[in-house]
């Protein structure tokens, strides 16, 4: 009896440990490209471009519902979509952008809403769309996560001095024959495909904010774009790690915590220039 007890206690640990990682690993995949991406929403003043794919996400959502298909994916999909279209759209002029950004997210956040309204109340769950609910993170999810990491690693790098070359002077990087265009798109593809991956951690209404608020934080310390991006990547990881904490110990919202350990953190990062002025 006794050696069952044990053997039950031992895999039930072990099934702890391995849920636990599987969370930490998923948060920390996000965190480490939302970070150095972030500073890009930030200098390119972008912020109301990611709510605006954010609320993509759900159409993305219901259309993986009714495809059948790996939300992950149907997000990407629909979120790329919305990027080239909003490219496409600025290119003829016809509005300002914030003007086009409102129309785009609330038409394609109102398709989504009717969509998933139509479908089985057990088939989406709304609060953790609008939440986050990283603690039901799965293997593919994880594996997704990596890919994107890869993708978005590996374009980063390449494409560094032309994204900072657009960001810092766009009729500048034209005139020394930067394809400002199809660079500003692939930046928002990559935007596109973070917040894909992230939807699950804060969820529509916080995704933006895991893209800014490290950036944020890390201005004020950082001498380099490359800096920045450094520092901006590890601020998010460490307020993943934080939220996760305090969030297993006190059973509050993963999402909304992590995001609230990013905010105290911005908040600090605030307070200590004054204290050495």
């Amino acid at each position: 009896m006794i050696p069952s007890i044990i053997t039950l206690t031992t895999n039930s640990r072990k099934k702890m440990t391995d849920f636990l990682l599987l969370t930490t690993l998923a948060g920390l995949g996000v965190a480490i490209v939302a970070g150095p991406l972030g500073t890009f929403v930030v200098w390119r003043r972008m912020a109301y471009f990611g709510d605006a794919l954010a609320h993509g996400a759900f159409l993305g959502i219901s259309m993986g519902v009714m495809l059948a298909i790996h939300p992950t994916i149907a997000v990407m999909v629909v979120c790329s979509a919305f990027a080239i279209i909003l490219v496409g759209l600025q290119k003829q002029r016809l509005l300002a952008s914030d003007t086009l950004l409102g129309i785009l997210a609330h038409f394609s956040l109102a398709i989504g809403l009717l969509s998933i309204s139509l479908q089985p109340p057990s088939s989406v769950d709304l609060m953790s769309l609008i939440l986050g609910d990283l603690l039901t993170v799965i293997p593919s999810d994880l594996m997704w996560i990596g890919i994107i990491d890869i993708i978005v690693i590996a374009i980063l790098i390449i494409y560094w001095r032309k994204f900072l070359a657009i960001t810092i002077h766009e009729e500048l990087a034209k005139v020394e024959g930067l394809a400002v265009t199809q660079i500003r798109l692939l930046l928002m593809v990559l935007i596109a495909l973070v917040i894909a991956i992230a939807l699950k951690i804060v969820g529509v209404l916080l995704i933006t904010a895991l893209l800014i608020i490290p950036a944020a934080t890390a201005r004020p310390f950082s001498k380099t774009p490359l800096q920045m991006a450094v520092f901006a990547g590890f601020i998010s990881c460490l307020s993943v790690c934080v939220g996760l904490l305090v969030s297993y110990h006190y059973d509050l919202p993963l999402g909304p915590t992590i995001v609230v350990s990013n905010g105290c953190l911005f908040l600090i990062s605030q307070l200590i220039p004054k204290r050495f002025d």
